[in-house]
């Protein structure tokens, strides 16, 4: 019995260091980079036809919380490909599926709760800082001989200063992007740190912290209209 339950703990400690899933992909993430000009046709975001997805853990994946953001912004086209785009987040608009929050297992706490708790002080403080923005730096095709995605199909890897309660980070990550004559289609499904943007639950170290992975899934299916 005593060998059981040391294993199980080593196997315990070994799932909280994990945390999201491996139907992401891991974004590469530099210092911020200049932002590509604006250039080309113009096509603005279509927000009835666009949405961004969030997904966040307790340490080893489990208790998935999951939710809804809304941006606005643009793309632009030059030679039918994608030369600059930015998008601003609307942070109020932060939303926590009911599907998400079990009340039965929260002391009656539910998704609404949840959705103050991250936009108070605990987290994203959207009095002080009511959006964040994504600003493409680069675009370049998809090269499967080096390049890896969970999307079988992506056809771009974008580049894209992220910025968060004005902490700006280079983030790369792999996209379908399907472009006609009126639209563009961009999908993408990719994992940030939390962290990388000084999101912190309570000080450093702080236990409760601890028990909140550090990575959070983000899943973007945007379409632009000319």
């Amino acid at each position: 019995m005593r060998k059981l339950s040391a294993l199980t703990i080593v196997a315990a400690l070994a799932l909280a260091a994990c945390g999201g899933n491996s139907n992401t992909d891991k974004v590469q993430t530099s210092t911020a980079q200049e932002v590509a000009t604006e250039k080309g046709t113009v096509f603005q975001l279509d927000r009835a036809n666009s949405s961004i997805k969030w997904k966040a853990y307790h340490k080893g994946g489990f208790d998935p919380r999951f939710g809804t953001l809304e941006s606005e912004g643009i793309l632009t086209l030059e030679n039918d490909m994608i030369a600059s785009g930015k998008f601003t987040i609307d942070m109020n608009s932060l939303r926590t599926d009911d599907a998400a929050v079990d009340v039965a297992k929260t002391d009656g706490k539910t998704a609404a709760d949840l959705d103050g708790h991250l936009k108070n002080e605990d987290f994203f403080e959207v009095e002080k800082y009511p959006t964040s923005k994504l600003e493409i730096t680069s675009v370049r095709s998809f090269d499967p001989a080096k390049d890896q995605s969970v999307l079988a199909d992506a056809t771009n890897v974008i580049s894209g200063n992220l910025t968060i309660k004005e902490k700006t980070v280079n983030i790369s990550f792999p996209a379908k992007v399907s472009i006609n004559e009126n639209e563009v289609i961009v999908q993408s499904k990719f994992t940030i740190n939390r962290q990388d943007w000084g999101l912190t639950y309570g000080t450093d170290g702080d236990p409760k912290d601890w028990m909140i992975s550090q990575e959070v899934d983000l899943e973007f299916d945007i379409t632009a209209k000319k």
